[in-house]
């Protein structure tokens, strides 16, 4: 295989050549579609049917974006982290997904990008839905790896044969720190995630927001260490902020 890493709209793109077909690590921003393909048929001079599978590694605007646009245009297959409920269900959820999408506009602005239409579908419909330790469909040499924490159904992508993983948002860096992301829903579990990452000891992390990078066991020890212990949500954020204000 060949891993292809270029630019995004806010993230890093990760795409995996294969003769067979290609393999898109996750789902995009929407305003990365054009580039995705251009990448395709420009750069790899294959045609956009080539594209075999989306894996989205949870419903983000820069992890699910442009999963369903690329599904329409090339007839790929969508897989994603096997959960009951959409993720932006409810009134509660539509709430969160404007909030996520102005803090994906927020970051755009950070990165001097042009604005650009980021809506997606808020309620994705995969073709497959990934278990922990599941290979993905096609594309036998990548395994999942239940990542839970960030949200309740984030899933890496384990390469055995290269020791690479891809983590999306398990790990962010700020300030040219290894941290936690935000928001953290479910610490518990994001601690588990990141042990059991850690454990598998590999040689290569690939981060969403971050390119590749090694990651040792003492900085693996310090992210768990510092790792949140109650959530850290939207919701949480915006009360302590009132909190503030009003004393």
């Amino acid at each position: 295989m060949t891993l292809y890493e270029f630019e995004g709209y806010i993230q890093s793109i990760y795409l995996v050549e294969y003769p067979h077909g290609l393999l898109l690590l996750d789902g995009a921003c929407r305003a990365d579609v054009p580039v995705i393909i251009d990448f395709i048929t420009t750069k790899l001079n294959r045609p956009a049917s080539d594209l075999k599978l989306v894996v989205s590694t949870h419903m983000h605007p820069d992890h699910a974006g442009a999963a369903t646009k690329l599904k329409q245009l090339t007839g790929c297959k969508i897989a994603a982290g096997a959960q009951v409920k959409q993720w932006y269900s409810g009134l509660d959820g539509i709430l969160m997904y404007l909030t996520d999408m102005l803090l994906a506009h927020w970051v755009a602005g950070r990165k001097n990008k042009k604005k650009q239409s980021l809506w997606y579908p808020r309620k994705l419909q995969p073709d497959y839905y990934l278990t922990n330790g599941q290979i993905l469909p096609g594309f036998d040499d990548w395994q999942t790896v239940t990542t839970h924490g960030h949200t309740d159904r984030d899933i890496s992508l384990y390469h055995q044969q290269s020791d690479k993983i891809y983590v999306a948002d398990l790990v962010v860096i700020v300030k040219g720190q290894y941290t936690s992301p935000f928001p953290v829903f479910h610490p518990n579990r994001y601690k588990e995630s990141l042990q059991n990452v850690c454990d598998l000891n590999v040689n290569t992390v690939i981060l969403a927001h971050g390119g590749e990078r090694q990651i040792s066991k003492q900085q693996w020890q310090t992210l768990i260490d510092n790792a949140p212990n109650k959530p850290a949500t939207h919701w949480r954020s915006v009360k302590k902020k009132l909190a503030k204000a009003l004393t």
